[in-house]
C-alpha cells in the first residue's frame, strides 16, 4: 500500500463510457479513490451504493469519488445504470493502476490462493497527495469513514 504524504501515482483509464479519465483531471479537488474486486457482487454493490447515497455530501466538500476495478467499461456501465451510481467508475483490466496503488495482492478464499484486487481506499488532497489510507476498507462503513475524515473527525 502507498503511504500517507506520498504523491499519488498518475494514471489515465477508461470510464464506463470508454472515455479516458486522468487523475490530473481532478487537480484542485479532493479525490476518494477506492479499489474494489468486482461489479455486482454483494460487498462491492453495498460499498458503491453507500458512496452513491453520500454523493451529495462529497460534492459539497469539493470531493470527487472514483471507483476502480478490473471489470470492463461495459460492465461498469451496466453496474452504474442498475444502481444509479453518480460517480466515476474506471476500468483497469490489466491492473496496472490497481498494482501501482498496492491493491493487487495475494488473496485466500476457501484455502485457494490467487491474485486479486483487495478492497482499499485512498483520500487525496487537492494537489494529489495521499492524506488517508484505508487498507482494509469495509463495504458498509467505507463511505461514512471517508466523510468523517473529510470532516476532520478521523
Amino acid at each position: 500500500m502507498l503511504e500517507v504524504g506520498t504523491k499519488a501515482p498518475a494514471f489515465t483509464l477508461p470510464d464506463k463510457n470508454g472515455t479516458p479519465v486522468s487523475l490530473s483531471d481532478f487537480r484542485g479537488r479532493k479525490v476518494v479513490l477506492y479499489f474494489y474486486p468486482r461489479d455486482n457482487t454483494p460487498g462491492c454493490t453495498r460499498q458503491a451504493c453507500a458512496f452513491a447515497q453520500s454523493y451529495g455530501e462529497f460534492s459539497k466538500k469539493n470531493t470527487v469519488v472514483i471507483g476502480i476495478s478490473k471489470d470492463s467499461a461495459a460492465s461498469h456501465l451496466k453496474f452504474a445504470e442498475k444502481y444509479q451510481l453518480p460517480f466515476v467508475l474506471l476500468s483497469d483490466p490489466e491492473h496496472t493502476v490497481i498494482g501501482a496503488y498496492g491493491a493487487w495482492q495475494e488473496k485466500k478464499l476457501y484455502g485457494k490462493v490467487s491474485m486479486g484486487t483487495v478492497r482499499c481506499t485512498y483520500l487525496l488532497d487537492e494537489e494529489g497527495v495521499i492524506r488517508k489510507v484505508m487498507p482494509k476498507a469495509k463495504p458498509d462503513t467505507n463511505a461514512a469513514e471517508i466523510l468523517a475524515a473529510l470532516n476532520g473527525e478521523a
